[in-house]
């Protein structure tokens, strides 16, 4: 149950307000007022209850004893259950609580019971009518949290309105000695005979190379059962296996990496009767792999109340469509007859990037401008530049020597 909230700011300034003078009345206070005498609550008389189907109903035969010295005035006492229990007839003076899951808190129904008569100390009491609690068709593994207090408990403020009970209204009996708690509260167990069929969903991935593309997979408890994992209990979760020739461009929530692999957790309500989990990642298609094929799987802990293995795995497939990745195949730019392009004959040249006519011979290729506006390649290779630079040098080193030897003659002349 929810505490009161709890104001510090308050609480530190009434300290300093008490100051020397507090201590000092707190130190003169006679010794025996810190051992007044008290009521000491216990509960108890319920055992770990097991082999519940849905459709049952079983009783609590809760016990309440009182291990101090002074009588109690009054007592409350407050069960809870699991989502898989709920309450049948609750007496009119107890009222009844739905709370929704919140935090790391189950879903579960609260019964509070006010017993308005003194509970003596040395004697054990029970109702006189237990209350009963029927088990649902999504029952498996639930829990039941008894306690025992003085004060009417708080309702949890993530809960619905309490609503009163119709029952006639119960008192607490004498009861046999033995089987009293030694605790304000405890939990017990409630196992049921149930099955819940825990199954994965793979995905069939398309695109081409270089593309970024959603891979999203699946867990579900397709029920009947929900499960709850107990304190202690290894919870289920998944591993996830890309496709070779992709790699992980964004992670699903709840995965980390390990190696290729993805091992991926889940959040509590996914193992609730028709619940699940939905894993996201974001793959580019680096290269293409015959066949590729990656995979989801489940965690290889005991599940006996899963007997169908069938669905505990499932493919990952990627159909890599259209042509190789750019550049995969050069050959063609750089293949062919050299002396298309560097010999005395320009015009039939075999080679060639497209595999055709040369890319510099004849007026065809190159416009017979030398560019690739008309539908050369003149720019996409350096091979057919590398003449034409050659000859242009050849032609500047002749108009400069012819431009040197007439210069001299002319100085003759004028000499």
């Amino acid at each position: 149950m929810p505490m009161r909230p709890h104001n510090r700011r308050a609480s530190r300034a009434a300290v300093a307000a008490l100051g020397a003078a507090g201590l000092i009345a707190l130190a003169a206070a006679p010794a025996a007022f810190a051992d007044e005498a008290a009521p000491e609550l216990v509960i108890g008389g319920i055992k770990p209850i097991d082999g519940t189907k849905p459709g049952d109903t079983f009783e609590l035969p809760a016990t309440v004893a009182n291990k101090g010295t002074v009588a109690a005035g009054k007592v409350w006492v407050s069960y809870a259950v699991t989502r898989g229990l709920d309450f049948a007839e609750v007496p009119s003076n107890c009222w009844t609580q739905h709370v929704r899951p919140y935090d790391e808190m189950q879903e579960r129904w609260i019964a509070a019971c006010e017993f308005d008569q003194a509970v003596e100390p040395g004697v054990v009491y029970t109702p006189e009518t237990p209350l009963r609690v029927k088990v649902l068709d999504r029952a498996l593994y639930d829990e039941l949290r008894l306690s025992v207090g003085e004060g009417e408990p708080l309702a949890d403020e993530n809960g619905s309105t309490p609503v009163a009970g119709t029952a006639p209204a119960v008192k607490l009996v004498e009861g046999q000695p033995g089987g009293e708690g030694s605790a304000r509260t405890f939990a017990v167990p409630v196992t049921s005979v149930n099955t819940a069929d825990y199954q994965v969903t793979g995905a069939a991935l398309t695109g081409s190379v270089g593309d970024t593309v959603p891979m999203t997979v699946e867990f579900t408890n397709a029920g009947p059962a929900w499960v709850m994992t107990r304190y202690g209990d290894r919870s289920v979760s998944v591993t996830i296996t890309p496709p070779p020739g992709t790699s992980v461009v964004k992670t699903a929530a709840f995965c980390r990496a390990t190696g290729r692999s993805y091992h991926c957790g889940m959040r509590q309500p996914a193992t609730n009767e028709g619940g699940g989990e939905t894993y996201t990642f974001q793959l580019r298609i680096d290269k293409r792999v015959a066949h590729a094929k990656g995979s989801v799987a489940l965690s290889d802990e005991a599940r006996p109340f899963d007997p169908d293995k069938a669905n505990d795995k499932a493919d990952i497939t990627l159909d890599v469509t259209g042509g190789e990745p750019t550049g995969g195949s050069t050959s063609g730019s750089t293949g062919g007859s050299a002396a298309g392009s560097t010999g005395g004959s320009t015009s039939g040249g075999s080679g060639g990037s497209t595999g055709g006519s040369s890319s510099t011979g004849g007026s065809s290729s190159t416009g017979g401008d030398g560019t690739t506006a008309n539908g050369g390649t003149l720019a996409a290779t350096g091979s057919s530049a590398l003449p034409i630079t050659g000859l242009a040098a050849a032609a500047v080193l002749t108009g400069a020597a012819t431009f040197v030897i007439a210069r001299r003659r002319r100085s003759r002349n004028l000499g």
